[in-house]
């Protein structure tokens, strides 16, 4: 009897690591084990297309100009995640979306690293001086760390970035090839400002990661508001592109996040976004003159808040006149 015991005791603990076994080798969430060769190097080019004819609204000239700050990234596992719509952005992404400020994410970045072992990389490109232009680097991959995350904040505005989550290469045996991604506008959730150029004024209580669209935030202000239209024109473009092998050890990209060379297009392809006129409300009636005896005419104006552009809706008339009674003839 004591034998059997001892057997079926064996046979549990057999079944127990098997399981235990089984369970540790399957990544978080339950998405698929990839099963590609073991390294994977890509270049990976950031287009932005912030142009004014595609944006032409509020369209930031000067003081500073419409232009992108240095793209940051991580190649990681399911376990880190540096932004996730709805839901609430760190404090580093927080720093990074509102001024640029790229040191603390990186360390939240490295401290996920040491502590899960969840980063395998951090890869940097340097900043675009303009609104539409390139920048490129090149980063590694490998089966335990096939996801791809980056941000890149919009120059002017309150706390809005592009980026992508999570982007997994690996296709269950086999890197994928090439991988090109529109971007849309997002708001960190950190700042309440409506336009590109808003002082600072933090959102309290802080509010989750949100999709910039047509209609969304819905406010005139917005100068992302653009009501006669479905949707946004994509506000930068990703291409990814895997690299062929080289018997040479892969070398990181460095992290200098300024001294790096980019390059300017002038000739990206963008759509015509039309802009319509906006006018403000009508001023109170002047007073009403004219000679005695006879209707006078009284006067008010608007003025323009939005001129059109990209054949929006032209202006309205400016000045309105109407007949009166004279309050003071002559």
């Amino acid at each position: 009897m004591e034998n059997v015991s001892l057997a079926l005791s064996r046979a549990l603990w057999v079944f127990l690591l098997a399981m235990l076994g089984s369970t540790t080798s399957q990544p978080l969430g339950g998405e698929s084990v990839c099963t590609a060769r073991p390294l994977a190097r890509y270049s990976i080019t950031f287009i932005g297309k912030w142009s004014q004819t595609a944006f032409p609204k509020q369209y930031p000239l000067f003081r500073p100009p419409a232009q992108w700050s240095s793209l940051l990234g991580a190649a990681h596992s399911s376990d880190y995640s540096m932004w996730r719509k709805n839901e609430y952005v760190s404090n580093g992404l927080r720093d990074f979306a509102e001024r640029g400020e790229a040191w603390a994410l990186m360390k939240e970045i490295e401290a996920a690293g040491e502590k899960l072992q969840s980063v395998h990389a951090v890869f940097s490109a340097p900043a675009i001086p303009s609104g539409t232009g390139q920048t490129s680097t090149e980063l590694e991959v490998h089966p335990r760390h096939s996801l791809v995350s980056f941000v890149v904040r919009i120059v002017p505005s309150p706390d809005w970035f592009v980026g992508i989550d999570s982007l997994d290469l690996c296709e269950g045996g086999r890197w994928k090839e090439q991988v090109v991604l529109d971007l849309y506008p997002h708001d960190a959730g950190t700042d309440s400002g409506f336009t590109f150029s808003s002082p600072n004024f933090a959102t309290i209580p802080q509010d989750t990661v949100t999709e910039i669209t047509a209609s969304s935030p819905s406010h005139p202000a917005n100068s992302f508001y653009y009501p006669r239209l479905k949707s946004l024109p994509p506000i930068a473009k990703v291409t990814f592109v895997r690299l062929q092998q080289s018997p040479r050890a892969f070398a990181p990209p460095s992290l200098d996040l300024a001294s790096r060379g980019n390059e300017i297009v002038d000739s990206l392809s963008v759509p015509e976004t039309p802009l319509d006129c906006e006018v403000s409300l009508w001023s109170s009636w002047g007073l009403c003159g004219g000679p005695c005896g006879k209707l006078g005419a009284k006067s008010r104006t608007r003025y323009v808040r939005v001129q059109p552009a990209n054949n929006g809706t032209p202006c309205p008339e400016l000045e309105e006149e109407a007949e009166c009674a004279p309050d003071n003839c002559v």
